[in-house]
């Protein structure tokens, strides 16, 4: 397997990118936190109606790979072999990334609210921070740790932690398979050094967890239950394949792709702490849609999560990679710039 998620993109700076790549990446993040933040609101309303958590992944990412498919064979341009020659990235993509965190991520929502469970997924930064330090020795210096115990702290007020809310056991569980699923999206999906532009492994990742998912249901290791009784938002009832296309389109097509192009401009780290205001959006949609309505200490969270992810860009720049052939990226002329998403 080739080289994973590195930070360091310009010459003379590890771990900075171009001030364009910078606020595209940082653009597509927004737009990517903000989609799958959604996420679980919409499909909190399906499974309440009868849903189980597994038809509804298996139906939002077959969807979705249908969506994404014709974009990512443009962008393939016929090389085919990338295809071949990355078979096994793009099937630990799609069954960790893919199948694995969101059938993980509803079941958890299933047992316990949105919030909670969002909280435990996205302690995934932690755990790419700690990947690149074991497994390409990009040890993180005092200034990104603190930037990361900001953001923790920012996300224990803004889902409210602290009055005692119950937390389920199993809920916590699936959680976490949401949090191993989570980190390997954020370590594959920066990956540059493979040649696959971000709208072929999006596109592969969710043929492989659609086929992952099906199988499982097909043998019977996956409750594939449905209903089309009417999904319940803000006291309205909606037509029950509304909030299903929403999930595929939105919540899946379009926040894998942006996801993807925004790890490859800001690298694996700090996409991931950006990635944290999904929780954000998650509690606002949670309110809006679910009647879940946040409290000022929640607000002063996500205070603290903004600042968190500042803190941690500021410490880019004192991470200390150890430079070895198998594990540096190619000199800044020399790596093709990732396509943005079509």
């Amino acid at each position: 397997m080739t080289a994973i998620a590195h930070d360091t993109r310009v010459p003379g700076r590890p771990g900075s990118a171009a001030p364009g790549r910078l606020a595209s990446g940082l653009s597509f993040a927004v737009v990517s936190a903000a989609s799958f933040g959604l996420s679980g609101a919409l499909a909190r309303g399906l499974l309440d109606t009868g849903w189980s958590p597994g038809a509804v992944v298996v139906v939002r990412v077959g969807i979705a790979a249908l969506v994404v498919a014709p974009f990512g064979a443009v962008a393939l341009r016929g090389r085919w072999s990338l295809l071949r020659r990355n078979a096994g990235l793009i099937t630990l993509y799609g069954v960790l990334a893919v199948a694995g965190a969101q059938f993980c991520y509803f079941s958890a929502v299933t047992y316990m609210q949105v919030g909670p469970a969002l909280l435990i997924e996205y302690t995934a930064p932690a755990a790419v921070v700690l990947w690149l330090w074991v497994r390409h020795q990009q040890r993180p210096g005092a200034v990104t740790l603190a930037g990361a115990g900001l953001a923790a702290l920012g996300l224990v007020l803004v889902l409210d932690l602290l009055s005692g809310a119950e937390i389920s056991t199993t809920g916590v569980l699936w959680a976490l398979g949401a949090m191993v699923g989570a980190a390997a999206y954020f370590v594959i999906s920066a990956d540059e050094d493979n040649g696959l532009p971000p709208m072929v492994l999006a596109a592969g990742g969710l043929a492989v967890g659609t086929a992952t998912l099906g199988l499982l249901g097909a043998v019977g290791l996956l409750a594939m239950d449905v209903s089309t009784a009417p999904a319940v938002y803000s006291g309205r009832s909606v037509t029950w394949w509304v909030p299903l296309l929403a999930l595929a389109v939105v919540t899946a097509a379009l926040a894998y792709t942006t996801g993807i192009a925004a790890s490859r401009r800001l690298g694996s780290r700090l996409a991931s702490f950006v990635a944290l205001l999904e929780v954000l959006m998650a509690v606002g949609f949670a309110w809006l849609l679910l009647g879940e309505l946040p409290r000022a200490v929640q607000l002063l969270g996500g205070v603290l999560v903004l600042a968190g992810v500042v803190v941690v860009k500021l410490g880019e720049r004192e991470s200390s990679p150890v430079r070895t052939a198998l594990t540096d990226p190619a000199p800044e002329d020399s790596v093709p710039a990732s396509p943005a998403p079509v």
